[in-house]
């Protein structure tokens, strides 16, 4: 059974960081390009982090260049998210998301709220 689930998420202070992680299962992780996508109350889902499927390269949106990192362990079978410097306009639900070709998986999200 194909599994993407996300953890890590929570309530944390403006200016905090969390490390959200993807665990897959049922397929082999290393053949596929991982992303990190959100999708905040009332807005689009947003792509934030990709990174390729030997982890060589990664590209981000705008919104969290310089305070996202996505990496990758390809032998764990685990992709994650580390987020430094969040901001309430960070809250909303993580989704981490693998593609390969016509192979597209979704996690369940998890939610992470920025407040004080």
């Amino acid at each position: 059974q194909v599994q993407l689930v996300e953890s890590g998420g929570g309530l944390v202070q403006p200016g905090g960081s969390l490390r959200l992680s993807c665990a897959a299962s049922g397929f082999i992780l290393s053949t596929y390009v991982m992303s990190w996508y959100r999708r905040a109350p009332g807005k689009e889902r947003e792509l934030l982090a990709v990174i390729s499927s030997a982890g060589s390269t990664s590209n981000y949106a705008d919104s969290v260049k310089g305070r996202f990192t996505i990496s990758r362990d390809n032998a764990k079978n685990t992709v994650y998210l580390q987020m430094n410097s969040l901001k309430p306009d960070d809250t909303a639900v993580y989704y981490c998301n693998a593609r390969h070709f016509t192979f597209d998986y979704w996690g369940q999200g998890t939610q992470v709220t920025v407040s004080s």
